[in-house]
């Protein structure tokens, strides 16, 4: 599939309903045999199946947004168990499944796919001049 972002996640920042330095932003460990990304229609983390979805981190920190370019510290995912992870899914985390926007869809990072076995998953964000993603 390719490094993307969701559609309605663009809207979101394009309308102001998403902000990536204040909102809480998270991010999910997608099993791809359980999810089927739709960039186009997918707007809700519950678009997700819930078998989908294997880890979800803490909220991203350190977020900037120098020149459009979206950045965070890195993350770990804590004693993650459950099926192979083949992608991560960014959100704007409300606390509820069913309003809690898509962002971004990473399949392409170094790492990935990963078979959880209980350990951490670390989560190193590209350094490069496109870091997390760019609008």
């Amino acid at each position: 599939m390719g490094n993307a972002l969701y559609d309605k996640g663009r809207q979101g920042f394009l309308e102001g309903a998403i902000h990536w330095e204040q909102d809480v932003i998270k991010a999910v460990l997608i099993d791809t045999a359980d999810y089927a990304v739709d960039l186009a229609h997918h707007q809700f983390l519950s678009d997700i199946p819930a078998a989908g979805r294997v880890a979800t981190s803490q909220a991203l920190s350190e977020k900037t947004v120098t020149a459009g370019v979206a950045d965070a510290a890195d993350l770990i995912f804590l004693a993650v168990t459950g099926d192979s992870c083949e992608a991560l899914v960014l959100f704007q985390d409300s606390g509820n499944p069913a309003t809690s926007r898509l962002i971004a869809f990473i399949d392409t990072a170094t790492g990935l796919p990963i078979n959880p076995n209980g350990g951490n998953i670390n989560v190193i964000w590209d350094n490069g001049a496109n870091k997390i993603f760019k609008l």
